[in-house]
């Protein structure tokens, strides 16, 4: 709190005015204290302190390791430069699918297949957000086992054959 200090001023010699007594003023800096810690603890308990939410990847100990799956159990969707998907079992021709419908589709396919894995072909020149978007999808359909993979130029044939 503020205070009031009186002092008294010493005189040297004779005057023959007398001079008014000077105030010390001095100010109690503990409440401004007390304040800034209040504040500071109560922003520090009321922010929420979350861990940011990471997907653990598995990747192959080696590069030459070759993973066999059954092709009744892969599903390949791939995506060209234009956002557009497509999916395909095995060695079937693709079907055209909305981003819309897939993940109802992609619930039907897990529960009829408990082993699927889908593996995600996308196009180099196609947008990241699609990618992640994708992804996304997969893991709200709790699809479990997913691969990502460019798309080469056989591929791109096979969708180019598809819509002509």
């Amino acid at each position: 709190m503020a205070g009031g200090d009186v002092a008294e001023r010493k005189s040297h010699g004779k005057s023959k005015k007398k001079k008014g007594r000077r105030l010390g003023v001095r100010i109690d800096m503990t409440p401004l204290v007390d304040v800034a810690f209040l504040l500071l603890t109560f922003f520090m308990y009321t922010t929420s302190m979350s861990r940011p939410q990471t997907m653990e990847i598995n990747l192959p100990p080696d590069k030459n390791i070759k993973v066999e799956i059954a092709e009744s159990n892969l599903m390949t969707l791939r995506v060209n430069d234009k956002g557009t998907i497509y999916w395909n079992f095995g060695l079937d021709a693709p079907k055209l699918i909305d981003f819309k419908d897939l993940r109802a589709f992609l619930v039907d396919k897990q529960t009829a297949i408990p082993k699927l894995t889908v593996l995600l072909k996308i196009d180099r020149l196609g947008k990241y957000k699609t990618m992640v978007d994708l992804i996304d999808e997969l893991n709200l359909a709790r699809v479990q086992r997913f691969s990502l993979a460019p798309m080469g130029d056989p591929d791109k044939a096979l969708i180019a054959k598809v819509q002509g």
